[in-house]
């Protein structure tokens, strides 16, 4: 019997928010394992750079600036890929962002309906529109970023702990729609240390709750989750579908 091997060249992977963060990162080794990209995120000029760096490494990488929480940008930033490639083989959801109140009643209708736009819509719209052409095609493999507080709930993010439990939920129901062909798996992502966390993950009062609940004693740097996305996109996973594989230092 072969072993699964992670190749992933001649595949095409288009990634939101990849150009920082957690998106960068498993961005770089899509591309490193030999993956063409379509790159997205809202800033142009933030796409058009991340493309060209990632162009260095001998890939083919498109650019295309997306605003996920948006329907007709999602509907848009597919056929660009399509046109392109004439393919997608991996999408990887992992555009993100959350609003933050002190009490429930302060957090606006607004803020409110753009955490669900960006976190649930998103990829709901994305994958329904690559899902059903991975379909009809060769197949193709989903992942979703998703997040601890999903099961943490933590108050001050209430909305955003919904929408990715919301997260986890399509996973699951996206699985059985689009397999076996199609497999559609998550990651449950704890704390790690990005440009949008950087203020408040070196504290010492934040240092000292993750020592005291993590047993790995520390936050993930951007270059922990690039493993567990390329093992779940590549065929070294492919019986699993309809997974979510938390990734947070066994935090409790």
């Amino acid at each position: 019997m072969s072993t699964p091997e992670l190749n992933l060249k001649g595949k095409v992977a288009l990634i939101t928010g990849g150009t920082r963060g957690l998106g960068r990162a498993m961005a770089e080794g899509l591309a490193a394992a030999g993956a063409n990209l379509v790159v997205a995120s809202r800033t142009e000029d933030d796409c058009a750079n991340a493309a060209k760096a990632f162009g260095a490494q001998g890939v083919d990488a498109l650019p295309v600036s997306c605003d996920v929480g948006k329907w007709a940008d999602c509907d848009t930033l597919v056929e660009k890929a399509y046109d392109h490639f004439g393919k997608v083989d991996i999408l990887i959801n992992n555009a993100g962002m959350s609003s933050m109140a002190r009490r429930p009643s302060d957090l606006s209708e607004d803020d409110f309906n753009r955490v669900f736009d960006v976190n649930v819509k998103g990829p709901y719209r994305l994958s329904a529109l690559t899902g059903e052409r991975m379909m009809e095609g060769d197949g193709g493999v989903i992942l979703n970023v998703s997040s601890t507080a999903a099961v943490l709930t933590p108050p001050p993010v209430a909305p955003y702990a919904a929408a990715k439990a919301g997260v986890n939920a399509l996973t699951k129901a996206l699985a059985r729609a689009y397999g076996p062909k199609v497999r559609v798996n998550a990651l449950m992502c704890g704390t790690f240390r990005t440009d949008l966390t950087k203020g408040f993950v070196d504290t010492p009062d934040f240092q000292k709750q993750i020592k005291a609940t993590t047993p790995l004693r520390r936050v993930g740097e951007t270059a922990d989750v690039v493993g567990s996305a390329l093992f779940l996109v590549s065929d070294m996973s492919e019986f699993m579908s309809g997974t979510i594989i938390t990734l947070d230092g066994g935090q409790t």
